[in-house]
This record gives structure tokens, sequence and C-alpha cells, in this order.
């Protein structure tokens, strides 16, 4: 005899339903990939490089933004001197699922001395322990590269691409 015996039509009926339930509840634990975006503030200026330190002279921070579940971005907060002196540039903040993301940059002749994360998601256990090993391998991996262009950290992908793009925006205002 066949399972689905037409003498049984209860069992096709349990069947039917728990297949349908079981799509359902796949269904809904989906969960589709977005990428990070970058959410710009059009109404703030763009705050311009200020000339007045000497070359070796230490400059201040730039600006950072308070919390990121405001919706708002920092613009890239800009200090310090031409290209022989040390600059200090803040990054956009990238919203990413977890959470905003936002990197300061320290710039001095030209190369990247420092490389600091500003905002980083940190509202629950998890994420503090994601981000505890992934921004020190965020900031040397910068380091060495000079660059934004670093490898993405297993574990902590969201994090890195929004590391990623606030240290490519941070870059792009000290004019790297």
């Amino acid at each position: 005899m066949h399972a689905l015996n037409k003498n049984r039509p209860l069992r096709r009926v349990m069947l039917a339903s728990a297949a349908t339930v079981s799509g359902i509840v796949m269904l809904l634990a989906l969960k589709p990939h977005t990428a990070p975006t970058v959410i710009t503030d059009s109404a703030a200026p763009a705050p311009s490089v200020g000339s007045s330190a000497s070359p070796g002279a230490s400059s201040g921070s730039g600006s950072s933004s308070g919390s990121g579940k405001s919706g708002t971005s920092s613009g890239s907060g800009k200090s310090g001197s031409s290209s022989t002196g040390t600059k200090t540039v803040t990054g956009n903040t990238v919203q990413t699922r977890w959470g905003p993301v936002q990197v300061k940059v320290t710039i001095k002749n030209g190369k990247i001395t420092d490389v600091t994360a500003v905002q980083y998601p940190s509202e629950n256990p998890r994420d503090q322990q994601i981000n505890d090993y992934a921004l020190p391998q965020l900031r040397s991996e910068a380091l060495a590269a000079q660059s934004a262009s670093i490898d993405t950290v297993s574990g902590a992908t969201y994090t890195s691409e929004g590391y990623q793009q606030s240290l490519q925006s941070a870059l792009d205002s000290a004019g790297l």
C-alpha cells in the first residue's frame, strides 16, 4: 500500500500541513544580503583644511558624531596643516546592518600613522566580542596597506565593509 493512500485522507492533510509550515518557516528565516550604505547629510557644509599650524605641530582631532541611532552622519572633519605636517581626518559614518561605523585617520608627511574606530557596533556582547578581535586587525591592515584596500575580517564582514568605506572617505577628504 502507498503511504498517501486515499483511504487515509488525514495522513495526506497532515503531511501537506507540515510541508507548508516548514516552507513558511524557512522563508521567514531567510535574511537577504544587504550592502552597507553611506548616509550623508547634504545640509552640512564641508569643512576646510586649516593652514595655521606649523609643519611639525600636532593637531587636534576631527569632529565625531554622537550616537549612530539618529540616522544621520557626521561629515568629514579635518584639522592640520600642509602635506608635510600632521592631519587628522574623520571619515563619514557608514550605517551597516548592525550599526554605524566611523573611522578617524591621522596622516603625517603623506603617510597614515594612526587609524582609530570612532564608532562601531557595540550594543550587545556579541558585537563587542566581534569588534574586540576585528578592529585591531582592520587597523593593522590599514597601516600596512597605507590605503583602504584591506582584507575583510572573517566573521565581521559588515563592520569590515563599513570600516573600509569610512576609511576611504577620510583618505579622500585628506587628499590621499
